[in-house]
């Protein structure tokens, strides 16, 4: 019996030690799927913040604007409309620019403000620093090139060819004192609204470069810039009323 004690307790040892085995297995997989789970449920609650941050980007212009209406774009950036004191309407959103891969994430104000009924003249736009990748602007679908403004940025110039020379050295001459301002991205002027797009935001780069997320850290838009950039459209809508008696149209 002494010498059968070593050989049973032999098979017994290894079959201890491979329960001991699966055991830790087990535990080691139950604590990667509780810690994978975890690491969804934050993922998902930083999400949520960060969407419910965007709802409230233009929460100052929403509060300031008559008959203010808010949307929210599929990116979950606000869109919000209404009336100013002097009954012209305004639209206000948010573009999210991540299209320029060595460049930090841009976050763009367009304010779009309608032109009075019956109102006539040329379309003509400018656009500073162009990539070809500003899928946001309307500039690049502008048929007719134009001779653009002397300023510190390269610029592009378009417009529907239909331009008084009056109206193209007018226009020009006021783009160029509009994109002395570095954040101003876009200028668009045409019958049925004038168009600015300006830089409220850049990207955080720790997010950027190490996430290749666009985070801004901005928690909303002052309401004092979103009225600057609404005082530079207001400036553009007479620039297009041209004196009767002038037909000299500037060449595409």
């Amino acid at each position: 019996t002494g010498l059968l004690m070593p050989a049973l307790a032999a098979p017994a040892a290894n079959a201890f030690f491979v329960e001991c085995s699966l055991m830790a297995s087990s535990i080691l997989l139950l604590c990667a799927v509780v810690a994978c789970g975890l690491l969804v449920w934050l993922a998902i609650r930083e999400h949520r913040a960060a969407l419910a941050e965007r709802h409230g980007l233009l929460r100052e212009a929403e509060d300031w604007l008559a008959e203010s209406h808010l949307a929210l774009a599929p990116d979950a950036f606000p869109i919000v409309t209404g009336r100013t004191a002097n009954e012209r309407q305004v639209r206000l959103e948010l573009i999210a620019d991540t299209m320029v891969t060595r460049r930090l994430p841009q976050l763009w104000l367009r304010v779009t403000v309608a032109q009075p009924a019956g109102a006539t003249g040329p379309t003509i736009g400018a656009l500073a620093r162009p990539t070809g990748s500003e899928y946001y602007s309307a500039v690049h679908d502008m048929a007719a090139w134009m001779d653009p403004p002397k300023t510190g940025a390269s610029m592009l110039m378009r417009g529907d060819g239909r331009a008084t020379a009056a109206q193209a050295m007018r226009i020009r001459a006021a783009f160029r004192a509009l994109f002395a301002d570095g954040k101003v991205k876009e200028a668009v002027v045409s019958p049925h609204s004038c168009r600015i797009i300006y830089q409220v935001s850049q990207g955080e780069r720790a997010s950027h470069m190490v996430l290749r997320q666009a985070r801004f850290s901005l928690h909303t838009v002052p309401l004092e810039t979103i009225q600057s950039v609404l005082r530079l459209a207001l400036a553009l809508d007479t620039l297009v009323s041209e004196p009767a008696g002038s037909a000299q149209y500037e060449a595409a």
